[in-house]
């Protein structure tokens, strides 16, 4: 019994002590290799966007910057027919569509002192069909306004400046005229919308002598107003 105990002895205690003083691996065992690092699409992809709207929005900072003009705009409203004063304009600084024509800043001088030919609100910029040299209405002549349905004039084509018509009509319930229509002569100097009615309003100059006349007619509601040439 002795010999057999002294004899295991030994092989046990290689097995729990080898002679490099190392600890012995589990048969089979195997170290795992350290993680590789992955690269993630996804974070990728954002910080490329990322970096292009940053770009992008440089971009558009620079542009706005480079496209703003110092123009003309208009202090406290000025109605049709006032004379324009200093007091009534300002310089701003924006950037505008040049569709528009805004008058530059340095043009306040040849505005001053003339007329409004459309209403001009609070705020808004100046554009040159704004302002005219006559008075309205000129001298010989008079202002009618004309209250008309959507059916007697062309739809959203009729502006001031514009040379019209103004055709005395026998109304939706009368006889068709057997011959020339009477018609008188016109400018348009403004348009505007009734907004109880859903009306237009069209202000028109016709020289004096014509005025009660095309008023007269007005006040019927039998008229409508012919567009004619703008060459």
């Amino acid at each position: 019994m002795s010999t057999t105990t002294s004899a295991t002895e030994p092989r046990r205690q290689q097995r729990k002590n080898p002679s490099d003083g190392e600890p012995a691996s589990a048969p089979g065992q195997q170290f795992a290799p350290p993680p590789k690092l992955r690269r993630r699409p996804v974070l990728i992809a954002a910080s490329v966007a990322a970096i292009s709207l940053g770009a992008l929005v440089s971009l558009w900072a620079y542009q706005s910057t480079s496209d703003t003009r110092s123009v003309l705009a208009v202090r406290q409203t000025i109605e049709r027919g006032e004379v324009i004063t200093a007091d009534d304009l300002m310089t701003v600084n924006i950037s505008v569509d040049p569709a528009l024509r805004p008058l530059p800043a340095d043009r306040a001088e040849s505005v001053v002192g003339k007329y409004a030919a459309l209403d001009m609100s609070a705020g808004g910029v100046v554009t040159q069909d704004q302002v005219t040299d006559q008075a309205l209405p000129a001298a010989g002549s008079s202002v009618v306004g004309i209250a008309l349905t959507a059916g007697m004039l062309p739809a959203d084509q009729v502006r001031a400046g514009d040379k019209v018509r103004v055709v005395v009509t026998t109304g939706q319930q009368g006889e068709m005229p057997t011959g020339e229509p009477d018609s008188i002569e016109a400018v348009v100097v403004g348009v505007a919308r009734d907004e109880t009615t859903g009306n237009a309003i069209v202000n028109v100059q016709v020289p004096t002598d014509g005025g009660p006349l095309l008023a007269a007619r007005a006040a019927t509601g039998k008229v409508a107003i012919v567009l004619d040439s703008r060459e």
